[in-house]
């Protein structure tokens, strides 16, 4: 996934203005997810929840908008609901550095700092580790 043309900035920009842009910048079929296991009619409602949650993540953490881009999942795992989490990526690498599960009844937060090893932050909130970060 390395050397992607889209960009965080031209993501939110499209999401903005009601379009979906993926990682290479192409206007997105899916909505911006790499994967998923709901329905196909389920995808533009769990986008709209993902950008906006990315968007925010992406403000308070400080992240540069020109050096990264999103993508979607919707996870099956083996024992409860289906997940919906949003990764952030280096664009010239294409390593994905944060892996956030926003919107369950239990949140994770997956890093490149401890190597994705263990959860940075496991919660009920967002806003939980945002305040625990100083952000």
């Amino acid at each position: 996934m390395s050397g992607r043309k889209g960009t965080l900035r031209k993501q939110f920009e499209a999401f903005s203005e009601g379009r979906y842009v993926d990682t290479d910048g192409n206007e997105s079929h899916c909505y911006n997810f790499y994967d998923w296991f709901c329905k196909n009619t389920s995808l533009k409602n769990k986008a709209n929840t993902l950008f906006r949650a990315s968007r925010r993540f992406a403000k308070k953490m400080d992240i540069d908008l020109d050096e990264h881009y999103v993508f979607f999942k919707n996870n099956c795992p083996m024992v409860g609901p289906l997940r919906d989490d949003f990764r952030i990526c280096d664009k010239k690498t294409g390593r994905v550095l944060w892996t956030v599960t926003p919107k369950t009844d239990h949140v994770e937060i997956w890093g490149s700092e401890n190597g994705f090893r263990d959860p940075i932050f496991e919660g009920h909130s967002v806003n939980s580790f945002y305040r625990m970060r100083g952000a």
